[in-house]
């Protein structure tokens, strides 16, 4: 497999014939995972499509991947997770789509905050919280508090999230308590920009994973996903299940992650000027 390949095609990489999901399971280091891994669900549309439905009917199937995917980061231990679920942009889609977005995150959430309670996930919310509709935040906070206590998975939902909208915000705040005197020009470095973040209490993603084969970011944790790997899946997120998850972290423990250092200085660990 070329290591420096960002996509890889899951029916290339390990057939079902050959490997079985428990033997690429195994394959995976349980000491490299990455510890927060950011994921943009794409494709439901054209999945439900391919099968002659519509749009919503994709969106309803897409809950079973969330599913899956919450579940399998639990039971591998990764302590964070950041899934893309409605992005600034997308309020600009067909006003009955919108609609039936926001009726299923009530819905979802209504049925599926118990078992996160009982799994130990504990939920989180990232973006303008105040644009959703009243009952959607009311959902959320409810859910926010039930598994408040939780200290497994972290789960954070990027809702009505758009991270030039982040970064401008956190701007304006930093430049809102320069002009109290709160900080000063001089104190304003990497560390305290990011304290301004809606991501502040979350360290920042180590592999971000899109399917449906689109290779964008699509305005999304642009700040925060500076060093992070990427990787591109061709499977439409309604059939993305655990293995394709199992395929993108073995992925991801092939690469070298070097942060601005050579393969030497990774490799003995001894400190060079690069």
């Amino acid at each position: 497999m070329n290591q420096a390949s960002i996509f890889v095609p899951s029916h290339t990489l390990y057939k079902k014939s050959v490997i079985t999901d428990m033997e690429v399971l195994q394959a995976i280091d349980r000491n490299k995972l990455p510890k927060h891994i950011a994921v943009i669900m794409d494709g439901n549309g054209r999945w439900a499509k391919e099968r002659g439905e519509d749009r919503v009917y994709g969106h309803h199937e897409g809950v079973l991947s969330v599913r899956e995917m919450v579940n399998t980061c639990a039971e591998l231990g990764i302590p964070y997770l950041t899934l893309y679920a409605f992005s600034t942009e997308n309020w600009n889609r067909p006003k009955e789509e919108v609609n039936a977005l926001m009726e299923l995150l009530v819905n979802t959430i209504r049925k599926e905050v118990d078992e996160l309670k009982q799994n130990n996930v504990r939920m989180h919310v990232i973006g303008d919280f105040e644009s959703l509709p009243e009952i959607c935040q009311k959902e959320l906070n409810e859910a926010k508090e039930i598994t408040a206590m939780n200290t497994g998975l972290n789960l954070i939902l990027a809702l009505s999230y758009s991270s030039q909208w982040e970064i401008t915000e956190a701007a304006r705040k930093i430049a809102m308590d320069a002009v109290a005197g709160k900080i000063k020009p001089e104190d304003i470095n990497d560390g305290l920009f990011h304290q301004y973040l809606n991501t502040a209490a979350f360290p920042d993603p180590e592999l971000m994973i899109r399917t449906s084969g689109e290779h964008r970011i699509s305005n999304f944790l642009l700040y925060q996903l500076a060093y992070a790997e990427l990787y591109f899946s061709p499977v439409h997120w309604p059939a993305f299940r655990k293995q394709h998850l199992y395929e993108a972290l073995l992925n991801y423990q092939q690469r070298e992650r070097r942060f601005g250092k050579t393969s030497e200085q990774i490799q003995t660990n001894t400190p060079q000027h690069v």
